[in-house]
């Protein structure tokens, strides 16, 4: 797996900061990646505050990679999945996650990069 986690955020627990205080993040790109499949490179994760009249939570934009054809098959099965996917993110309900964009690359090796977006609402 090419979990590459090249994102803004530290992966690894502070053991000074209970996984409260870390925010859901780390457990969704967990799910994320696990549902992508094996062959998955971790390209980017970025968080924002997200709130309503009624609702708050933040917005998630993730970005992945597929190299090589196998690899490409599990994008294509991972595109599919994901708007349906049933999170189990304690404290936080995935109201919405949708693909938004999907690019492919066919030198110097087939690649497909793409990119979600997924709004988490703080369960009452």
């Amino acid at each position: 797996m090419h979990n590459n986690f090249a994102s803004q955020h530290d992966m690894a627990p502070s053991p000074h900061m209970p996984a409260r205080q870390r925010g859901p993040w780390v457990r969704l790109l967990s799910e994320i990646l696990q549902l992508a499949g094996r062959q998955v490179e971790f390209l980017h994760h970025a968080e924002r505050p997200w709130s309503s009249a009624t609702f708050s939570g933040s917005r998630h934009t993730v970005a992945l990679a597929f190299s090589g054809a196998d690899a490409i098959g599990q994008g294509e099965a991972y595109t599919h999945a994901l708007p349906e996917h049933e999170f189990t993110i304690p404290g936080q309900l995935v109201a919405d996650a949708a693909i938004v964009s999907v690019k492919h690359e066919t030198l110097p090796v087939p690649r497909m990069t793409v990119a979600a977006e997924l709004l988490l609402l703080e369960d009452a």
